[in-house]
């Protein structure tokens, strides 16, 4: 699609102007007599790829079925009427027009000549699919009110379980088959009217007006609603994107396990956030699932409570201190040991070099008072100034949080940006250098990424070890529905690189201390089955506590309708041997008022 600033404005001419509720109809559209006049579905083609491309075509003929009149991709859907007996092409095309489209209307018969273009949302470099679209286009309206075309049902009956024919490479040349690939049944329909009914959100409304559902109600399903991401094979075909075509602020605020009732209906989009996307001419009513935040048990007084929790670019500027210490008392319980991902410096992301985050963590600290917890101490490394990636200017850093009534924190000075921490032997047992002390903070593998945050607690008398975690973010990985399957993921060899770090340093630990209690946590960006868990457990040093819950339980994270693991805990062979109890505290991802992106972890064991 061409950009905003290059496109060409559509030249609309409206040859005949009727009421919108007009009682027009057309069985079939007139087919112009020009040599060069192609149908949508011969524009659409039976693979991704039209075979048109770059070509000008002259009349194509169609029934208005929804307009974009916001952003950057403004234009039309249209829609033939009269299909062809291939499934694999589609009878819809988006038509650009670069700015508000005048002079059409829902139920339009147009005519329309133009440029078939193959738009790469979000860029060629992001993998993604094309959109087949008809840009620099001039429209002629041949009537109105006419019936929309009649919507195409998307179900659990429709969607194929197999998601791709995975040929390690694009799949834009490859034949469509709809019958037997889920993604070559949403690209069949590409720009088409299609309908879901009674469908189950799977990922909350968030601030750009988008939800996502499941048409496959029993789909790897958890009983908070939600459709879990268990390993790379199980992409979880039924997830579907929804949009509105109406106002923002007309869309409905949902929680997982809410349903959307009746029909939804509109174009079938493909966008750089999600890919397919059906546009909503016509939005189900939401009815609630009565989803409530989880609270943990407290921890009994022989129990070490530790915890994680990614509170999202806290800075003080923020208002929502209050609620994230309402979720530390109340929903954590509050736990002896926090380590808290994202905290920024005192002034947010203001970037003047200041690197400090003291008046974020009292902020906080008082707080958590104020919601009748208890007064918690806290430890950190201030980061070098844009050394640690996250927010420019923000200088985001992992904090340790404890209780100094219930944990005793043992400080070695030192500990600094720059200088590594390492693990001597004291009175027979492993100790830090640095406490706190950050983990090989010159290395490659935590270029502009967080480093990790090493310190030594005492909990009646047992000494434990605990290194707080912020892996490199999984920005940059293609897409789900990418065009090249299976999708590369190129954030992981930064990750990979970081695990392989931390596990040779807790294994040191355990070489000076077999019998060291150990705890790894914090926002590992990686799922429990993923080779960088893989690497952080290494040959029995850790183990992700995670696994102790049933499969349907390990989430932390919804992302595009997806419940997956990205925050995790993982222990030394000594507390796994032991009594120990894990619980993913879910308060925020399946939330629209959430508070953050992350569900806090607590792990309760006995030293």
């Amino acid at each position: 699609m061409p950009s905003k600033s290059s496109a060409r404005l559509a030249a609309l001419t409206v040859a005949a102007v009727c009421s919108a509720t007009a009682a027009t109809q057309i069985v079939a559209l007139p087919t112009p007599a020009h040599a060069d006049t192609v149908r949508i579905h011969d524009i659409q083609g039976g693979t991704r790829l039209s075979p048109y491309a770059g070509e000008q075509v002259t009349d194509v003929t169609g029934i208005v079925t929804g307009i974009r009149t916001y952003g950057s991709s403004r234009g039309f859907w249209i829609q033939d009427p009269d299909p062809d007996a291939d499934p694999a092409t589609s009878e819809g095309v988006f038509v650009f027009t670069g700015s508000t489209p005048k002079g059409v209307a829902v139920g339009d018969a147009v005519t329309v000549s133009g440029t078939v273009s193959e738009y790469v949302p979000g860029g060629t470099s992001s993998g993604n699919q094309s959109l087949t679209e008809i840009t620099r286009p001039t429209v002629e309206v041949l009537s109105s009110g006419n019936p929309v075309p009649a919507a195409t049902t998307i179900d659990a009956r429709s969607v194929p379980d197999a998601y791709t024919p995975s040929p390690n490479g694009s799949v834009n040349a490859l034949p469509l088959r709809p019958a037997a690939y889920a993604l070559d049944f949403y690209e069949s329909l590409e720009g088409m009217n299609v309908t879901v009914a009674d469908t189950r959100v799977v990922g909350a409304t968030d601030p750009y007006a988008e939800l996502w559902v499941t048409v496959k109600p029993d789909e790897n399903r958890n009983r908070r609603g939600g459709t879990v991401y268990g390993s790379y094979a199980a992409q979880n075909t039924g997830r579907l994107q929804i949009q509105s075509l109406g106002r923002a602020a007309d869309f409905p605020d949902a929680n997982v396990g809410d349903t959307l009732a009746g029909t939804t209906a509109g174009p079938l989009d493909y966008n750089q956030y999600g890919g397919y996307t059906l546009v909503a001419t016509r939005l189900g009513e939401l009815r609630g699932g009565d989803l409530r935040r989880e609270t943990t048990r407290a921890q009994h007084a022989r129990e070490l409570a530790v915890a994680t929790y990614n509170v999202e670019n806290l800075d003080p500027s923020d208002d929502t201190f209050a609620a994230h210490a309402a979720a530390i008392v109340n929903n954590l319980q509050s736990p002896d040991i926090v380590s808290l991902e994202e905290i920024q410096d005192n002034n947010g992301a203001t970037d003047d070099g200041t690197v400090a985050a003291d008046r974020t963590m009292a902020a906080l600290a008082d707080a958590i008072v104020a919601a009748g917890g208890p007064r918690y101490d806290w430890r950190a490394v201030d980061p070098a100034d844009k050394a640690d990636g996250g927010e420019p200017g923000g200088n985001i850093r992992q904090v340790f949080l404890f209780n100094p009534d219930r944990v005793s924190f043992t400080d070695r000075a030192g500990g600094d940006a720059t200088t590594p921490v390492d693990v001597t032997k004291v009175r027979g047992k492993a100790a830090l250098t640095l406490s706190p002390g950050r983990v090989d903070p010159a290395s490659e593998a935590f270029a502009n990424s967080r480093k990790p945050l090493a310190g030594e607690f005492v909990f009646r008398g047992r000494t434990v070890i605990v290194i707080a975690n912020h892996f490199a973010s999984k920005g940059g990985d293609q897409g789900l529905t990418s065009q090249y399957q299976p999708p590369a993921r190129s954030s992981e060899q930064q990750r990979h690189l970081q695990a392989k770090a931390v596990h040779d340093f807790t294994a040191k630990i355990l070489k000076t201390q077999k019998n060291a209690d150990v705890v790894v946590l914090g926002d590992i960006n990686d799922f429990e089955f993923s080779t960088t868990t893989d690497l952080l457990e290494g040959d029995g040093t850790l183990w992700s506590a995670v696994k102790s819950l049933p499969e349907s339980e390990r989430y932390s994270y919804v992302h595009q309708g997806n419940s997956q693991a990205l925050d995790q805990i993982l222990v030394s062979p000594s507390i796994r041997r032991g009594a120990f109890e894990y619980d993913s505290v879910h308060i925020n991802a399946e939330f629209h008022d959430q508070i953050s992106d992350h569900d806090p972890q607590v792990l309760r064991f006995r030293p």
